[in-house]
């Protein structure tokens, strides 16, 4: 494992994002054996100005005036950086040139209160932790002082939407090709990585297991009440950029004597489908997280029909985690990703096949020993041996000295 070094975690996601964050639970576990700077996004002018009234901007905004530290200690070894200053907006530049310009004011701009904030904590050499921001943080391996390695972290293939790709295509392997290290969230992303850094890695993933190990029965959610079973379900958001609406009616027409239940909030697409005109489909809506394990528990096959494109393939199903941890059956669309599950899960590559796999599940129940498999699958997919994968790539990296215990990682 990585200990002793100073940290400096760069990216997208802010500390105080209301949604999970792979970048948080990487920089908490750090945080156990190193002293870490999380680096919060930095604000710019038309932010600023829109979204004044967002907690997260008030949050900047008040660090901008000297209301509040731009520091503020989040446990004994971590630190997270408003930094205090305005970035221009570059991605409506009509060239490189210019985007470069802009992009290189902007880096230094952060870099110069990352310094400034290093120097008050006493921060030394360094490591520099980049989740997957090839835009604001693309110079700051060169303009930081101290910065002894650099690791890039690729969790979602950003280039593939319209926003980044116009300028990420160009700069996202630039960044990997000068980055000492390269780790990602799956297979298909380490892949990637390999096309400009033969050192890219795949370390996989944690996850947060509390809510779906608790002992005893949960109370049947009465969402669920007078629907009849076999249940299938889903739980999640419902949108159609990440899930396959024509595999959830081929499986509700093909089988009207199932229940399929979707929990989770709609997108548009979703809610003017045709999914709520069939009779044996039910939408719950969005409900608390504290509720979502008695739905997998009442459901008899948990499904993922992910939708197939440049931003999901390689996209770490968390979700099939979570259903695995409750030794569920699970009936998911086969991608690169997905085949670190092949042994636990059923794989498909279309409608059809879901209805086959779902068919098998039902009438052939498996051994107790099988759920047990499931389960102890899941839960050892840990942010702790995520990081402790990394960290033997770390030491793997020419000029960084192994530990004394490193035969151990």
């Amino acid at each position: 494992m990585i200990t002793g070094k100073d940290i400096v975690v760069v990216g997208m996601q802010s500390w105080d994002i209301t949604i999970g964050s792979n970048c948080k639970n990487i920089a908490w576990e750090l945080a156990k054996h190193n002293r870490v700077l999380y680096v919060n996004r930095a604000l710019d002018r038309i932010s600023a100005i829109r979204l004044k009234h967002e907690p997260d901007i008030q949050n900047r905004l008040k660090s901008l005036r000297g209301e509040t530290d731009d520091i503020q200690q989040i446990a004994p070894q971590l630190w997270t950086l408003n930094p205090r200053t305005l970035l221009e907006s570059a991605n409506w530049m009509p060239t490189p040139f210019l985007f470069d310009f802009v992009n290189k004011l902007n880096n230094k701009r952060i870099a110069k209160q990352v310094t400034k904030a290093m120097q008050r904590l006493g921060f030394g050499d360094i490591i520099l932790f980049n989740d997957n921001d090839f835009f604001r943080n693309f110079y700051m391996q060169e303009l930081l002082p101290g910065v002894k390695s650099t690791i890039y972290y690729i969790r979602d293939n950003l280039v593939s939407q319209p926003y980044f790709s116009k300028q990420g295509k160009r700069l996202e392997p630039m960044l990997m090709a000068k980055s000492d290290l390269v780790v990602a969230n799956s297979a298909y992303l380490a892949d990637y990585g390999r096309q400009h850094n033969p050192r890219s890695y795949d370390i996989g993933q944690g996850c947060e297991f509390e809510l779906f190990t608790q002992a005893g029965t949960p109370v049947r959610p009465t969402e669920l009440e007078g629907i009849k079973g076999p249940i299938i379900g889903y739980v999640g958001a419902l949108l159609t950029a990440r899930l396959d609406i024509g595999i959830l009616e081929h499986i509700a027409t093909a089988r009207p004597d199932w229940s399929i239940v979707l929990v989770g909030p709609e997108d548009g697409n979703f809610q003017s489908s045709r999914l709520h005109q069939l009779p044996n489909v039910h939408f719950t809506g969005s409900r608390p997280g504290s509720m979502l394990p008695a739905f997998i528990h009442y459901f008899d096959v948990c499904i993922n029909p992910q939708a197939l494109n440049d931003m999901t393939i390689g996209n770490y199903p968390r979700k099939v985690d979570e259903y695995l941890a409750m030794g569920k059956p699970v009936v998911a669309t086969e991608t690169v990703a997905m085949r670190m599950f092949a042994g636990h899960t059923y794989l498909c590559k279309n409608a059809a096949e879901y209805v086959q796999q779902i068919d098998n599940i039902l009438n052939n129940p498996v051994a107790e020993s099988v759920v047990r498999d499931r389960i102890t699958f899941a839960l050892s997919h840990t942010w702790e041996n995520s990081v402790e994968a990394m960290s033997k790539h770390y030491f793997e990296l020419p000029g960084v000295a192994k530990p004394a215990t490193a035969t151990a990682l």
